[in-house]
């Protein structure tokens, strides 16, 4: 959510659209119902993509001796950030105190355990409307949620789930609520620069991406790979996952708008063509590269222009929309089935390779799907060229925030505790060594 506000128990905030001037709220503006519901429901649909959607497009993707291990590691995720979230994490990074100078680029403070904050407080849009403070702390915090799971695709299969458990506080404070900040908040880093990230392509997706990938060489390569075949045990699970995922998604990118508007409207149809586009493309690149059109390809390319679309979602036309999902398939297809080898490392479930690559596109292809030229949002004020320089920019500031606080926070668990399973659980399974199940009796 491209977003520049300082949310207040009265309704006193102020909204940023892309790098528009601020406006005052109205100290008497009531939430509107239709926005609130909207919201609301916006929400459970973020909740829906981790719970059941990630679980099940993981928990299908690995071997029958992980699968449960894999779900339980995204519930389990997802739960822990949302106690953080209300406790540091929304004060961290959109609390109502701001810093002046530097610590304020970074980070806010003040609202501790949502001190402040009552059935009354509402939070501004970017409009004249407000919503409730509340709503918008539930809508921030799936997204916090669902972006501490997104990185467990690069570790699946290996990483102990006591570290897990020790690791997403730390992660999370260190490095997702920073970005947040910095991309979304009033007085952050890359807003103010004038970066534009409708719903996550940078805090989300190059954030997990990027951290999964830390951590898969952190981890090493599961035990046989890359010799063995470990194909996926359930393509119909993950092809569920898939969808639930997709109509999830509208809830994370057409909510962003904050409103039931004509922004919300955009994003919704952006979501749909972008996702259909990229999903044909990848079967077809299959198709190109010899191989026959599969349903991995089909849910690769799904989740890719969902991906790429993320940024872009109220920043760009339809027309710019598909380019952008066909674009981001394309690269990501690439990224998977060639770079993942050639460098060697175990992204398992090929977290960096359509998260962290897919939003490395969609973040910088803003820029130009926000152009007027190509039915973009954008009035011309800002050239092609300027615009691409500060989308370039808030990328490498998320690569390299993600990659170094990313790196501390594993070593440091690393020491204490370490990250791996042992070698005998690996090969019994992290389903009966781990949590004392099976996926199937």
């Amino acid at each position: 959510m491209i977003r520049n506000m300082l949310c207040g128990a009265g309704a006193l905030g102020a909204a940023l659209f892309a790098a528009a001037p601020a406006f005052a709220q109205d100290a008497a503006a009531v939430p509107n119902p239709g926005n609130n519901a909207w919201m609301m429901t916006a929400t459970v649909l973020v909740l829906m993509m981790i719970l059941p959607g990630l679980a099940l497009f993981y928990g299908g993707l690995t071997r029958q001796k992980n699968m449960l291990s894999t779900m339980t590691q995204v519930g389990a995720t997802a739960a822990l950030a949302m106690l953080i979230w209300v406790m540091w994490g929304y004060s961290l990074a959109f609390g109502d105190t701001t810093y002046e100078g530097t610590l304020g680029l970074f980070i806010s403070g003040g609202s501790y355990f949502l001190a402040g904050t009552d059935a009354s407080s509402t939070a501004a849009t970017f409009t004249d409307e407000v919503i409730s403070k509340y709503v918008f702390i539930s809508f921030q915090m799936t997204f916090a949620a669902i972006t501490a799971a997104l990185f467990l695709g690069s570790t699946a299969e290996r990483l102990k789930f006591s570290a897990l458990m020790a690791f997403v506080p730390i992660w999370l404070t260190i490095v997702y609520f920073p970005i947040a900040h910095m991309v979304w908040a009033g007085g952050g880093l890359l807003i103010e620069d004038g970066a534009l990230d409708f719903a996550g392509g940078t805090v989300v997706h190059i954030n997990a991406g990027v951290s999964g990938l830390v951590l898969a060489y952190l981890l090493g390569k599961r035990r046989g790979y890359p010799a063995e075949p470990m194909p996926p045990h359930s393509m119909t699970l993950t092809m569920v996952g898939t969808g639930l995922l997709w109509v999830g998604w509208f809830g994370f990118n057409a909510g962003s708008a904050l409103e039931a508007d004509g922004s919300a409207g955009l994003a919704m149809i952006n979501t749909f063509v972008a996702t259909a586009a990229a999903a044909l493309a990848w079967m077809v690149i299959e198709r190109l590269a010899g191989h026959k059109g599969s349903a991995l390809g089909f849910c690769s390319g799904v989740i890719a222009g969902l991906v790429a679309v993320t940024p872009a979602a109220g920043n760009s036309g339809p027309f710019g929309a598909i380019l952008l999902g066909i674009l981001s398939s394309t690269v990501c297809y690439f990224a998977v089935a060639k770079v993942k080898a050639k460098f060697g490392y175990d992204d398992s479930l090929d977290a960096f390779g359509i998260h962290g690559v897919g939003g490395i596109v969609g973040a910088i292809g803003t820029a130009v799907v926000y152009q007027p030229f190509l039915g973009g949002p954008g009035d011309g004020s800002t050239a092609l060229g300027a615009q691409l320089g500060i989308q370039v920019f808030s990328v490498l500031v998320t690569i390299l925030w993600a990659g170094i606080g990313t790196l501390v926070a594993g070593l440091i668990v690393k020491a204490l505790m370490g990250l791996r399973v042992s070698e005998e659980t690996e090969v019994d399974g992290l389903d009966i060594s781990e949590h004392g199940e099976r996926a199937y009796n």
